[in-house]
């Protein structure tokens, strides 16, 4: 006699072994839950093309006093010359491809590595799950256990090295208060991106997991160590956005390369506020 929980003819482990509950249906949700990977995919996607033309484009990444934090440090010896910027040449003449190849492993090691966009691209483009409540089309689940994911444990040393790249942007941004000539005393609009990008990568980085775990994560006794239980507690609500800020500062890093791409091939002036 049918009892409507037959179960359908699938193959064996994930979420549909023998050991699991016989559903017939893969889900029961009824809202759009497809929107939000969709969303999620498209967005990376969209740049992941973008970063990757413009890393490998070796052209239109300065326009005095703004350079690209897509380029910044540049350290090979290729670089276009910027007065008094984040020229380091640690590379010599032998690297002929594009410098931003040189530092983009570290901020996007970072990135990859991360808590929330684990999240994001195992769902976007692995639907491992696709959404909550929704199983997954793999029958098997092995966790970040085996090459390559494995290398998700290294989250918090890309931390240590996202640490001084954001301070070299801080830096980068500190001479955009100079005018083309590198005269001091001025603001342009691309001072504004600017700020707001650093902003945001800072509290992105900061809000880091493992930032707030090296804040307080090992200490047994708040009570002694007062300085970190503060820092603690602003890191813990900085993270409770940690996602809002991911997207925001991966916006932002994206919308000052553009403009610094607009402002190098000519095709758009710098307004200046003062």
């Amino acid at each position: 006699m049918a009892t409507g929980t037959e179960r359908p003819q699938q193959r064996p482990g994930g979420v549909h072994d023998a050991s699991r509950a016989a559903i017939a249906a893969r889900h029961l949700r009824t809202d759009r839950w497809w929107l939000a990977p969709a969303g999620t995919a498209a967005g990376l996607f969209a740049f992941i093309v973008y970063s990757t033309w413009r890393a490998f484009a070796n052209a239109d990444y300065y326009a005095a006093p703004y350079v690209s934090p897509f380029y910044s440090p540049c350290l090979a010896e290729n670089c276009v010359p910027m007065k008094g910027g984040p020229n380091w040449e640690i590379f010599g003449s032998w690297w002929g491809l594009s410098p931003a190849l040189l530092i983009l492993v570290f901020p996007l090691g970072f990135r990859l590595t991360c808590y929330y966009y684990r999240k994001a691209y195992y769902r976007g483009f692995w639907a491992s799950p696709p959404a909550c409540a929704v199983a997954e089309p793999h029958t098997r689940y092995t966790g970040e256990t085996r090459f390559p994911l494995i290398l998700q444990n290294a989250h918090r040393y890309f931390f240590y090295a996202a640490v001084p790249v954001a301070g070299i942007l801080t830096y980068d941004t500190v001479l955009t208060f100079r005018d083309e000539h590198y005269a001091w005393g001025h603001m342009g609009l691309g001072t504004l991106l600017f700020l707001v990008n650093i902003t945001l990568i800072w509290a992105y980085t900061l809000s880091c997991h493992s930032c707030r775990h090296i804040m307080g994560g090992r200490l047994k006794h708040f009570s002694k160590h007062p300085v970190r239980y503060r820092l603690w507690g602003w890191i813990s609500r900085l993270n409770a956005r940690h996602m809002q800020l991911a997207w925001a500062s991966l916006i932002s890093v994206a919308l000052c390369d553009f403009y610094v791409y607009l402002l190098a091939s000519g095709a758009f002036t710098d307004p200046r506020i003062f």
